[in-house]
């Protein structure tokens, strides 16, 4: 499934705010992709406006050239986040209403995954942690095997050993049955590598979208004397530095090339190539970065 996103904007009326504005997007059929970005960068919005859950306030949203709100496409997704209503309605009752309402989706691999992540499902919604209901989420949405698989914060509030397995589930379900699967996080770290393509949002704006092999050869850290970094940082962008009194460190965005590294040898300056991790950090944090180096300003 092809998902086209052409110039959407949306604004949450209740706190009038615009979230998306004239916010453009392609992503392509059959990847896992990770959505990344802190708090409060748009993703859940985005997300939502994907599934039909909202409606944009301008722009289209095309599956295969059809809109959103045609039936049959609604139909072909699903979207999970550790949100769920009918608090006490049992686990085995909400299963039993996936079944019906999604056409493939297997019961049987849904009460493995259940067993899987130690689910009662006899219990209710409302004795569920924040965790737990995470958890039950990811369960019904990866069995439903929708062609749009939306994971919003899958493991939010789950502990390590579970976010190990969920990322596990999600690669080799997708193995087994290859669909476009986007993942939201503000953790890139534990999943890079199941992901064959990544988008950052930062303040509401797309800031990289590409394959994650590529991010790590978008910027390069660089450390050595203070004199010498200070000098040669100059006129090129910087996404973080930290000028010591001996030794300095920065972080220059622009791929490193070989005459980049001639240079460098010869300033006798070391260098490395960022992980994704590290990129999406530093890409992210520009400004938080200028604004903590004014708090020991005189």
């Amino acid at each position: 499934m092809e998902i086209k996103i052409e110039n959407i904007s949306f604004w949450y009326m209740s706190k009038r705010r615009k979230v998306l504005e004239d916010f453009s997007l392609q992503l392509q059929p059959d990847n896992i992709i990770g959505l990344i970005g802190r708090n409060g960068q748009g993703k859940t919005t985005l997300m939502k406006l994907l599934a039909g859950k909202n409606l944009p306030d301008k722009g289209t949203i095309l599956y295969d050239g059809e809109e959103i709100n045609k039936i049959n496409v609604i139909n072909k997704i699903v979207y999970a986040s550790d949100e769920l209503g009918y608090i006490n309605r049992k686990l085995e009752s909400i299963v039993k209403d996936y079944k019906l309402m999604y056409k493939n989706f297997d019961l049987e691999f849904a009460e493995k995954l259940l067993e899987l992540f130690q689910l009662n499902k006899k219990v209710r919604i409302k004795q569920l942690s924040k965790g737990q209901k995470s958890l039950f989420n990811f369960c019904l949405a990866m069995a439903t095997r929708s062609e749009l698989t939306i994971l919003d914060e899958p493991v939010a509030g789950v502990d390590a050993v579970s976010r190990r397995k969920v990322y596990d589930v999600i690669l080799r379900d997708y193995i087994e049955h290859p669909r476009t699967i986007l993942v939201s996080s503000h953790m890139l770290g534990e999943m890079e590598n199941m992901l064959s393509h990544i988008v950052i949002l930062d303040n509401n704006n797309i800031v990289y979208d590409g394959d994650l092999d590529e991010i790590r050869n978008k910027a390069y850290k660089v450390t050595g004397e203070k004199e010498k970094v200070e000098n040669y940082i100059v006129g090129k962008n910087v996404l973080y530095k930290n000028i010591g009194a001996l030794n300095s460190m920065a972080v220059v965005e622009e791929e490193i090339t070989d005459n980049i590294r001639e240079a460098l040898v010869k300033e006798e300056l070391a260098f490395e190539n960022l992980t994704a991790e590290e990129y999406y950090v530093f890409k992210t944090t520009k400004t938080d970065s200028e604004n903590m180096e004014e708090l020991w300003k005189n």
